[in-house]
């Protein structure tokens, strides 16, 4: 029997395709399709990548993958699969201590799971971002407008003579008085707040986003084939395997939750920004928060 590079290349070359249009058609580097050919698949990813570029070499040629698939887990070197273990006739007689520490170890096992996910349940309160909360510090048109006016001065009446005069002399008018000053407005306006200018290397999320209601914008253009976990606000985890040369974008109210299998094969954009590379190729990178807390 011809193996799994023999015949994806026959398949290939019955339909008069190059590698290169392979490569367009599967979205998989030539050097990948050219190794997979060779049956060189030391030099290939992780098997979950391989049987993915199988699976994607066969879909561009027409063809279902089972029979490709079948020859790569029977070949020369493959780790088989674990022997089929016969159970006894009948079990031994279990001694009552024996059946006293099982128990033991199940409830231990039921205490430890119980803290396990009291711990998580923590972190994932932890990282939830703060919510801000706008206080309009103006006071309301009504309180203004039932503030008291000024009241103004009296001039208390001089008493009148137990004997009037033969000629009383006309009192000189008291001059008028001279109203007070109106009082300042007592609306006071609260000087504007400033906000607070974000970390340098973080991107400015309003001006990315427009005042929209989706702060964060995530972007991963995969150079080399990777497996990507993201958990979105709503706690959901997407999860899959991404070929090289795809792009993928997410977008959420809360900061992201990422996983990468190969970090070193993807390139991400937050809001726009590129970020640093997060590892070298084939490097593992486990629930990093996007921008960080």
């Amino acid at each position: 029997m011809a193996s799994v590079g023999d015949y994806l290349r026959e398949l290939r070359q019955r339909r008069g395709l190059s590698l290169e249009e392979m490569s367009r058609a599967t979205r998989v580097a030539s050097r990948y399709l050219e190794c997979l050919e060779s049956d060189r698949f030391s030099a290939l990813p992780a098997p979950v990548f391989t049987r993915g570029f199988i699976r994607a070499y066969c879909q561009a040629v027409g063809e279902p993958p089972d029979e490709a698939l079948a020859r790569y887990e029977s070949r020369d070197g493959a780790t088989p699969p674990p022997p089929r273990t016969t159970p006894a006739a009948g079990p031994p007689p279990v001694p009552a201590e024996s059946g006293a520490r099982s128990r033991s170890a199940v409830l231990v096992s039921f205490v430890l799971l119980v803290i396990l996910g009291m711990a998580l349940f923590a972190v994932a309160l932890m990282t939830q971002p703060a919510r801000e909360e706008r206080v309009d510090r103006r006071p309301p048109a009504d309180a203004v407008a039932s503030l008291p006016a000024p009241a103004a001065p009296t001039v208390p009446e001089a008493s009148p003579p137990s004997s009037p005069p033969a000629a009383p002399p006309t009192p000189p008018r008291p001059a008028a008085v001279a109203p007070p000053p109106a009082p300042a407005s007592a609306v006071v306006t609260a000087a504007p707040v400033r906000a607070t200018a974000p970390p340098a290397w973080l991107p400015d999320v309003q001006a990315a986003t427009g005042g929209v209601a989706s702060p964060y914008r995530l972007v991963a253009h995969v150079s080399e084939a990777t497996w990507i976990r993201v958990r979105t606000e709503d706690g959901r985890n997407i999860e899959e395997t991404v070929p090289a040369g795809e792009i993928r974008e997410w977008v959420s109210n809360r900061p992201f939750v990422l996983t990468l299998g190969n970090a070193g094969g993807v390139t991400l954009e937050l809001n726009g920004r590129t970020l640093p590379p997060l590892g070298a190729s084939g490097a593992v990178i486990s629930r990093i928060v996007l921008p960080p807390q």
